[in-house]
């Protein structure tokens, strides 16, 4: 989430796409629809590619770090980190009944009346509230896709306007979730620092009392999703994402890995976490941020949710100084405050890794 918004922009007409398959199913605007290299590929979700995405144990990552489990674990967190950049958790501690409220009142939301979700708008050149962003021009091409994001913690990036007061329970439930996610974010934290050989107390003194925010996407099922996009390309400006698919949601997260978009399918009970570019920097590039979209399907409909943990915004950002030989391993990215990257990143559309060259160093 940006600490400050945009002035003003034109951004055109944005047509809601839930509205649109109730008015005209059968009909894609031209706005929705994408050059022929930037369309989805429908890949089947039968497809053996999947099976390759890492899955990490948490609960043998609880076990004493001289334990065979325990290191097995932490070798298989690291290369998932350096190879992937994505991997599933399992065992992961969160009660299946907090992850079951949050989808039942996020789902919710978006069924109610457009008047009403309208009462909760993201502005142009915002990322809080109902409606899609990144959109900074009036020709941009548009993501099949309706968002409704919030600013969680700390609470001087809340926009107390935009917290819904229907569905009923929607701010108990997402506050309880964002807690449990929280805590989530720190124990991962700590087992990459640890894969790392650093402090496994690092990043979290390092991050302060860190940001997180929350996006919820719903992805209509659409008549032509050979067409259009659910969620243009890009990697997060976070340290790290955890996303939460709904039950019986067909696959829509693609990964770019070597050239290929590879589809991920959600294990049942799991949560599918990313590297961000924040760590990516810190680490000078040992673990990556990777590159993923979101595609459509024509019968089903799909929801997640979307946490985003990241430090303060007041905190210097710069590869770590263990990460770092001038001989082998040289500094590839320069020192920022973390604030400055996040409004760099939420002011620009979404465009696969691009906005990361705002910290490399370039020779």
């Amino acid at each position: 989430m940006a600490p400050l918004p945009i002035s003003s922009i034109g951004v055109g007409k944005i047509d809601d796409v839930q509205e649109l398959i109730k008015s005209k199913p059968n009909k894609v605007p031209e706005r929705f629809i994408r050059e022929a290299n930037e369309r989805g590929v429908l890949v089947s979700h039968k497809t053996h590619l999947h099976h390759h995405i890492p899955v990490v144990d948490l609960s043998k990552l609880s076990k004493p770090h001289t334990d065979d489990d325990f290191l097995f674990e932490i070798l298989k967190l690291s290369q998932a980190c350096e190879d992937w950049g994505f991997f599933q958790v399992i065992n992961h501690g969160i009660e299946v009944g907090v992850v079951e409220d949050i989808e039942k009142v996020a789902k919710e939301f978006f069924e109610m009346p457009l008047e009403e979700k309208k009462k909760y708008p993201m502005e142009p050149g915002t990322v809080q509230g109902y409606g899609q962003a990144f959109i900074f021009s009036e020709d941009q091409k548009l993501d099949w896709c309706n968002m409704f994001a919030l600013g969680v913690h700390p609470p001087s990036i809340r926009n107390p306007k935009l917290w819904p007061s229907k569905p009923a329970r929607f701010s108990e439930n997402l506050e309880g979730y964002s807690k449990e996610i929280r805590k989530l974010c720190k124990r991962l934290l700590k087992y990459i620092a640890i894969s790392l050989d650093l402090k496994e107390e690092r990043f979290e003194e390092m991050f302060g009392e860190a940001v997180q925010a929350v996006r919820m996407n719903y992805y209509p099922p659409c008549s032509r999703p050979d067409l259009v996009m659910g969620l243009s390309p890009h990697s997060d400006g976070s340290a790290l994402t955890v996303l939460q698919q709904s039950k019986n949601s067909r696959v829509g997260l693609q990964i770019l890995k070597d050239n290929t978009w590879v589809p991920v399918q959600p294990l049942p009970n799991a949560l599918v976490i990313n590297i961000g570019d924040t760590i990516e920097v810190l680490t000078n590039g040992k673990y990556k941020s990777v590159e993923h979209r979101a595609v459509t399907n024509r019968e089903r409909e799909r929801l997640t949710i979307v946490t985003f943990y990241a430090p303060n915004y007041e905190v210097k950002i710069e590869p770590m100084g263990e990460l770092v030989d001038d001989e082998t391993n040289p500094c590839k990215y320069r020192s920022y405050n973390h604030g400055d990257y996040s409004y760099h990143y939420v002011s620009n559309k979404l465009q696969g890794k691009k906005s990361l060259d705002f910290a490399k160093i370039l020779n």
